[in-house]
């Protein structure tokens, strides 16, 4: 399905990805520097006529789902996307400055409340690589190696960094994982309004001109340190828990007493909507037809799994309904942040079960592929076998 000659292509990706957190496929596609510019003017036109018509027709959370679904129609109509350089990864920052600016002292003595969720998170881990890597391997036909990858609830980049290190196929593991954070994002606003009875409208902060400047200014530090720091120590998805660590220190201080203004949480949900379409650029008829959809009918699968272990944790008292299924539904940090948000959830503890749910995967899936004794081998013609 695919050619071998591809593998330093992806090599090269998950590696940019990993380090800067950038659009993978919008930073891979051959680049002519004379249209760059045009690539993202009709990449945002694309998205801003997306939310315009959610917007129109009343669907959920235009300003999400309407650049997503849009970039996803133009990038498996062959259209060519780009996105800015740098944009997706400044809107995470801002959403980790959200949730920071969230945490109090008195959240933090909440957290012992947290650890029946936790301790259930390597649980939830398991049963999901017990069942997910069966179903690619036997039933999809996936190599081993990118069948496991496929299967692990990790962050996006670290998969695919992972699963190619070890020998995997990573294009096959970019559409899987990029397909389980866009199918999360779309059915979870479904979830939140139709089961659980909430809106999405909940306020997500005030308007920028009402912020005391002494609020902006602090945010706007956190985040210029917290990104480049994280970064540098290594930590995964440093963008997002960078800023997030610093303005929680921060807010816990009394420096802070706000969230950022909405409308730089308005462009993160715009920004990070599009980027999730535009990772489906050059996706062929072949990957439609097997990539696409092991990856549809996998998520139908995490979607059983996650309900149900949130229905155990609200079942034992742990967290209401709705943080439960918003904590161990596995899409991004940031998408879930969004959704968080919106539905006026528990951001403390939706973060808590995702970090630990991701550092987890981070810990145990080397430590399994290195027992298996994959170092470097497949990516030869696809993920099938």
């Amino acid at each position: 399905m695919f050619s071998s000659s591809g593998r330093r292509a992806p090599v090269a990706l998950a590696t940019r990805v990993a380090r800067n957190g950038d659009d993978a496929y919008s930073r891979d596609m051959p680049r002519a520097a004379p249209t760059a510019p045009f690539l993202i003017l009709r990449t945002l036109a694309i998205a801003a006529a997306g939310a315009g018509l959610f917007a129109l027709i009343g669907l959920p959370l235009p300003l999400l789902l309407g650049p997503m679904f849009a970039a996803l129609a133009a990038a498996l109509s062959g259209i060519e996307l780009r996105s800015l350089p740098l944009v997706p990864d400044a809107m995470r920052a801002v959403l980790g400055l959200a949730v920071g600016t969230s945490i109090t002292g008195e959240l933090l003595g909440r957290l012992g409340d947290f650890a029946l969720s936790v301790a259930l998170v390597p649980v939830f881990v398991a049963v999901i690589a017990a069942i997910g890597y069966p179903y690619f391997r036997r039933l999809c036909r996936f190599d081993p190696v990118t069948a496991y990858y496929a299967a692990m609830p990790g962050g996006l980049q670290d998969m695919i960094l992972f699963g190619i290190e070890a020998g995997g196929h990573g294009r096959a593991l970019s559409l899987v994982h990029a397909t389980r954070v866009l199918v999360i994002v779309a059915v979870m606003p479904i979830i939140i309004t139709q089961v659980w009875d909430r809106s999405l409208d909940q306020p997500l902060g005030a308007p920028a001109a009402s912020l005391p400047l002494s609020d902006l200014l602090m945010m706007m530090l956190c985040a210029a340190i917290g990104w480049p720091l994280g970064r540098r120590i290594g930590l995964f998805g440093a963008a997002i828990l960078g800023p997030l660590i610093l303005s929680a220190l921060a807010s816990i201080a009394g420096l802070i007493d706000n969230r950022p203004p909405q409308e730089a949480i308005w462009a993160a949900q715009f920004f990070i909507g599009t980027v999730i379409g535009t990772y489906y650029m050059g996706t062929t008829a072949e990957e439609v037809r097997r990539v696409l959809s092991a990856s549809v009918g996998y998520c139908l699968i995490l979607a059983v799994l996650a309900l149900a272990f949130a229905e155990v944790v609200f079942l034992l008292g742990a967290a209401p309904a709705m943080e439960a299924g918003l904590a161990f539904a596995p899409g991004g940090q940031a998408e879930m942040v969004v959704l968080a948000l919106v539905a006026g959830a528990d951001m403390a503890y939706v973060v808590t079960i995702h970090l630990s749910r991701i550092v987890v995967v981070i810990l145990v899936a080397p430590i399994v592929a290195r027992l298996m004794k994959w170092n470097g081998r497949g990516d030869q013609g696809g993920p099938g076998r």
